[in-house]
């Protein structure tokens, strides 16, 4: 079966990762999204609910999976029988770190290939840690998240 997986910390998934997702699943007969568990890194919203919101987005496709995992991701890649790892790219800025990143997973293991694809123009200003920030101080990020994400940053602020 030819398997890709997404990872990232998707906290919280956005509409960008959808795009992204969607858009994999045209290449790919499955899709790991799979949640990066950093230790470096203190997310809003727990594993679980993380998993949650993910489900939501997808519970109508089998084709996407969700799955935590931590250490290398070409480890986890090989685990998992994937033969690439989906990257998305929003600017120049996101070339130069993922470029670095795909380099050496290629060093690691020859088996797996990375692939970028260029994040839909009309989500290519959002990031989770932008997307935060702007709900953290009210502002409105409707269309940029799936509304159950949106409705779980306002119970998470308390607006």
């Amino acid at each position: 079966m030819n398997i890709a997986i997404y990872p990232g910390t998707f906290d919280p998934i956005t509409n960008g990762h959808v795009d992204i997702i969607t858009r994999s699943l045209r290449m790919f007969e499955r899709v790991i999204i799979t949640i990066a568990l950093n230790p470096a890194k203190t997310p809003l919203f727990s594993v679980e609910e993380r998993i949650s919101m993910i489900r939501q987005c997808f519970s109508a496709n089998e084709r996407v999976e969700i799955d935590t995992a931590s250490g290398l991701i070409v480890d986890y890649a090989m685990r998992k029988n994937a033969c690439a790892i989906i990257r998305g790219l929003r600017a120049v800025s996101d070339f130069d770190y993922e470029l670095q990143l795909a380099l050496m997973n290629r060093k690691l293991e020859r088996r797996v290939e990375t692939v970028f694809l260029m994040t839909g123009f009309r989500w290519i200003y959002i990031s989770s840690s932008i997307i935060k920030d702007a709900a953290r101080h009210g502002g409105d990020i409707s269309g940029m998240v799936p509304a159950h994400v949106q409705a779980a940053l306002k119970a998470k602020f308390g607006r």
